[in-house]
């Protein structure tokens, strides 16, 4: 049997605050159990302007990394009732980007929709590809897919 939520919750929490304080960084972390994941959302109360820049990194680049770390480590050989997915925030910028990838996304489906030409979105993360592929299931008209080689992998969005 695995762990329960709580636990899950909380080793998602601890393992973030350790890496925070190998860092060097003053920083908490709260957690909440959302839907389908949980939330560790790195107060920024305590922390420097510079510091939030680095923990970010260019187009959150950093925050997914440190996203990735921990849903890689939190689950390494963990049965698969012990796993868990975690989703690290800091400073509003998942709530943010969500925003940006919406409208992205809207705009992709008007653009396809008025010229029946297929839309390419660049520069988008693997995880930011897969929400925006969430979001566009809902239109039974269009189709998306991925093509090229990371780093220049790109998301389409065209008439099915």
């Amino acid at each position: 049997m695995g762990l329960p939520n709580e636990n899950l919750m909380e080793r998602g929490q601890q393992w973030l605050e350790e890496l925070l304080h190998l860092a060097r960084i003053s920083g908490s972390v709260s957690a909440e159990k959302q839907t389908d994941c949980y939330w560790l959302t790195i107060e920024p109360d305590n922390l420097r302007p510079e510091q939030l820049e680095i923990l970010i990194g260019p187009s959150g680049s950093a925050l997914d990394a440190i996203q990735y770390l921990a849903n890689a480590i939190l689950n390494l050989r963990q049965p698969s009732d012990s796993q868990a997915a975690y989703t690290i925030e800091l400073d509003g910028y998942r709530v943010r980007r969500e925003a940006q990838l919406k409208a992205m996304a809207e705009e992709a489906v008007r653009s396809v929709r008025e010229s029946g030409e297929e839309f390419e979105m660049k520069s988008l993360s693997s995880a930011e590809r897969r929400q925006v592929h969430t979001f566009l299931k809902e239109y039974e008209d269009l189709e998306t897919y991925s093509r090229g080689q990371e780093p220049n992998r790109r998301l389409v969005v065209r008439r099915r």
